[in-house]
């Protein structure tokens, strides 16, 4: 089973070291979670001096790395050589034959065991088919960072949350979730900066997001959706205009992905025939919490307008970026929100 980001930091608690790190995936969050550890925790402030190296992949090549990691520690057991932004390092060989030593592949399938070397190589996957990769695989640790997908977002809010001792509600992970996006670094960052201003232990609410996230109450996606759902024009025009007059807190692009993900789980809702709660809630990628919502919105959107629902937002988002359109965002919104409404 692979290492999880949580189990490579618990060993590096406890001081059992590899002489070889690659952290790479499309997901960076667990990726600067692990390095930053390194860089912080590994070598004492007086240690860091000599033996902490962190170098740049856009200033930077493999042999600069490989030779920083051929030196001994000074004063210290260990020497840890970081390279941050790998993904933008020049690699150099990865053959290997009788006529000439490669030095890459030849200090990698030999590390040596007193220094750490950690490739952070972000948003996107080392090709496996590589020799460094098989090299490293071999003789240190490689760590996957995989996106997630948007359906379990909420999820992982949820489990973040309950690391630090608070409890928040479905409804508030889920509108974090649709605010935010899938950027978990940021999402991190906003309950931090939270749970600073709660008590311990208090459960995180729709009201406590709203007050300090900067999402508007009456006039966000989640209540959007819900006006539309009810095809209440009055409070859909009152949203949109809302949206119009802050189009930094409300840009049209996330309003129109927000939409286009509710209405593609209101489509797939239709296709579900298995309709019990656990098995909606598994095809849809939702909280149980809110089938309700989905269900309503499946009895007032049939199969084919809901399908046209979906062609307006994708035509719409086309717009907005300027094809075949002027870029004004709030005309845009209330075309969109009649075609849709009639």
């Amino acid at each position: 089973m692979a290492a999880t980001a949580p189990d490579i930091i618990k060993d590096l608690k406890n001081r059992k070291f590899k002489p070889l790190y690659l952290l790479h995936g499309e997901e960076p969050y667990y990726i600067d979670l692990v390095s930053n550890y390194i860089e912080n925790n590994l070598l004492s402030d007086g240690e860091k001096g000599f033996n902490q190296t962190v170098l740049y992949g856009k200033d930077t090549d493999i042999m600069t790395a490989i030779n920083a990691s051929k030196r001994y520690p000074m004063m210290s057991d260990y020497q840890v050589v970081m390279v941050k932004e790998a993904q933008d390092m020049k690699w150099g060989r990865d053959d290997d034959d009788k006529k000439s030593i490669n030095p890459i592949l030849s200090y990698l399938e030999n590390p040596l065991p007193s220094t750490i070397l950690v490739f952070c190589y972000k948003y996107g996957k080392f090709d496996k088919r590589k020799k460094t990769y098989k090299a490293i695989e071999k003789n240190g640790l490689i760590f996957e960072s995989a996106a997630l997908y948007d359906s379990k977002i909420p999820g992982w809010i949820e489990g973040y949350i309950a690391d630090k001792k608070y409890k928040i509600n479905p409804q508030a992970s889920a509108m974090l979730s649709e605010y935010l996006g899938n950027d978990l670094s940021k999402i991190a960052n906003e309950l931090d900066k939270l749970m600073l201003n709660i008590s311990p232990g208090q459960e995180i609410t729709l009201q406590l997001i709203q007050d300090n996230i900067g999402i508007s109450k009456e006039y966000n996606v989640f209540e959007l959706q819900t006006a539309l759902t009810r095809k209440d024009a009055y409070k859909v025009n009152q949203i949109v205009n809302y949206f119009e007059a802050n189009p930094k807190a409300n840009p049209i692009v996330l309003v129109l992905g927000n939409l286009n993900n509710f209405f593609s789980k209101v489509l797939a809702y239709h296709y579900v025939k298995d309709k019990s709660p656990q098995n909606l809630a598994r095809e849809l990628g939702v909280s149980p919490y809110f089938l309700k919502d989905y269900e309503q919105a499946a009895r007032g959107y049939s199969l084919g307008k809901t399908f046209q629902v979906i062609s307006y937002l994708r035509e719409y988002d086309l717009k907005s970026k300027g094809v075949e359109s002027n870029t004004d965002h709030g005309g845009l919104m209330k075309e969109l929100m009649f075609k849709i409404l009639h």
